[in-house]
């Protein structure tokens, strides 16, 4: 019998097939069909191994994936992030250049207001040293004038001015009016327009040939202290400028404490303060540097002698005496001060 596969029997040629034939096609068939369960078997195998790795795959390309998506999310956010950060950087440095433009116009703005103070300044200095220029002209102009205050408006239509600073001269240094070297080259009142609303009379200038006569004549006012016209009290000053006038009125009420106290004060040209204080002279050209000198401690802690037996005093409640300073008299807070009011006469 020949090897002839199933599939090609027809079935008459099975009928007539011996047993011997069938057993073999049997044993054929279940040879087969070994072989088909085995090559199934294995090609289930491969199947199940190529699903688990399909699934390895698929699960593998799903992480894949969500890390993918993750990935990109950061990315999207890194990149949103760092767009806005570059978004805000542009807006800072907008912002910043936008400042140091204004900062820049305001140093330009400062450094002209800077130079306009500089040179507000120097013309304030010139003008100041020009005042001082004039202040001093006007004062050489009137060195040799002599004020006569309290003349009465009027009196000088007899006489003239002339004749009644000659009638001053006769009234109250009797001496002084022989001496014919003594000679007015002007008079004339000021200021030269009438102001019905003053209540004093205008003053009289007298201008004299020299200053040693104008000084002359005001040490001897000085000395008589009382100068009248016609038994009127009438006042004798240096002419001087309204400037150096005022000056030297700001050292007053020092003066008049200092007169008090028998120091002998002295306003000397322009405005200086003179006194004497323990048998020394001292010469002040400003109150601040009065106030800082420590040899005016002298003068600064004449308090009362009731002082010392002052409550507060016995019970150390503020400094003794020989604390009493210029500098803490000056202050106002000082428990002396509070105590004895008066003191204040002393602060300038």
């Amino acid at each position: 019998m020949k090897d002839t596969p199933i599939q090609d029997y027809e079935d008459d040629e099975i009928e007539e097939m011996q047993e011997a034939d069938l057993k073999k096609l049997i044993r054929t068939l279940r040879s087969s069909q070994k072989q088909i369960l085995e090559l199934q078997k294995s090609l289930m195998d491969k199947i199940e191994n190529l699903s688990r790795e399909n699934e390895i795959l698929r699960r593998n390309q799903n992480e894949t994936q969500k890390l993918v998506e993750q990935e990109t999310v950061i990315v999207t956010r890194n990149h949103n992030e760092v767009k806005n950060s570059i978004d805000q950087m542009k807006n800072t440095i907008e912002s910043l250049t936008n400042r140091m433009g204004e900062a820049e116009e305001r140093i330009s703005d400062l450094e002209d207001r800077e130079q306009e103070r500089i040179q507000s300044d120097q013309r304030k200095e010139e003008i100041r040293s020009l005042k001082h220029i004039v202040w001093n002209l006007q004062d050489t102009i009137k060195k040799t004038n002599i004020r006569v205050l309290g003349v009465p408006e009027g009196m000088e239509r007899e006489k003239g001015l002339e004749g009644l600073f000659s009638e001053i001269l006769a009234e109250n240094f009797p001496g002084l009016e022989k001496d014919r070297d003594i000679l007015e080259q002007e008079a004339h009142r000021t200021p030269n327009k009438h102001d019905p609303k003053r209540s004093s009379p205008q003053h009289v200038v007298i201008k004299l040939s020299t200053v040693k006569h104008k000084e002359k004549i005001l040490k001897c006012a000085r000395e008589k202290r009382q100068i009248t016209l016609r038994g009127s009290p009438i006042r004798l000053t240096a002419d001087f400028s309204s400037e150096t006038l005022q000056a030297r009125r700001e050292w007053r009420d020092i003066a008049q404490v200092l007169r008090e106290k028998n120091c002998q004060p002295r306003i000397l040209y322009p405005a200086k303060l003179s006194f004497v204080n323990e048998g020394e002279i001292k010469t002040f050209h400003s109150k601040q540097k009065l106030k800082d000198v420590r040899e005016w401690d002298s003068l600064a802690s004449c308090a009362p002698p009731d002082m010392y037996k002052h409550k507060k005093f016995s019970a150390g409640l503020f400094p003794p005496c020989p604390l009493l300073t210029a500098r803490s008299c000056f202050d106002f807070k000082h428990p002396v001060i509070a105590c004895f009011p008066h003191l204040l006469l002393l602060n300038w």
